[in-house]
């Protein structure tokens, strides 16, 4: 009789163990309803959401990335990437702490540091709960495969529509 007891307390453990581990995983609803308003008010996608900047917006694909990029003379053309969770154009592959770093200090996790259109000196003032509703907010969204033109350096032509962006 002791082994279907210690079977059953094991798989009772088991089982705690791993709805323990899930519930830590998955963000909580009102940090991700947090994480949307933020997205609204900082206007995530007044530039990541492709259709925009040419007066037609595509909601279907909210953040999925833009086709119009940013031409900064003497650094290049910029274009604003896939806020997604899709693995191979998006942030699938971008932890939550990933993407907190890029949005607080403009460095992507494989050190790259991100255009000055955006901006990640004002974002850097987020507190932490704020930056983690944000990060927690574009993990929930449904993984959409669209990648934005690639990034052009200062001497190249832009594989895209651009608007250009002179400093004072």
């Amino acid at each position: 009789m002791q082994s279907p007891l210690r079977f059953l307390a094991f798989a009772t453990a088991v089982l705690l163990a791993a709805s323990l581990a899930d519930a830590q995983t998955r963000a909580p609803r009102e940090r991700i309803q947090r994480g949307e308003y933020l997205a609204a008010i900082m206007d995530c996608g007044g530039c990541h959401t492709p259709g925009v900047f040419l007066g037609k917006p595509d909601m279907a694909r909210k953040f999925a990335g833009s086709e119009v990029g940013f031409k900064i003379p003497g650094l290049g053309t910029f274009f604003p990437p896939n806020l997604t969770p899709d693995r191979e154009t998006g942030l699938g592959a971008w932890s939550e702490q990933d993407i907190i770093k890029a949005v607080r200090t403009g460095v992507r996790p494989d050190g790259r540091v991100l255009a000055p259109a955006m901006p990640y000196n004002s974002y850097g003032k987020l507190n932490d709960a704020d930056a983690l509703a944000l990060a927690s907010y574009f993990k929930s969204l449904p993984p959409i495969n669209h990648a934005p033109p690639a990034l052009s350096g200062p001497a190249e032509t832009p594989k895209g529509p651009y608007v250009t962006v002179v400093a004072p």
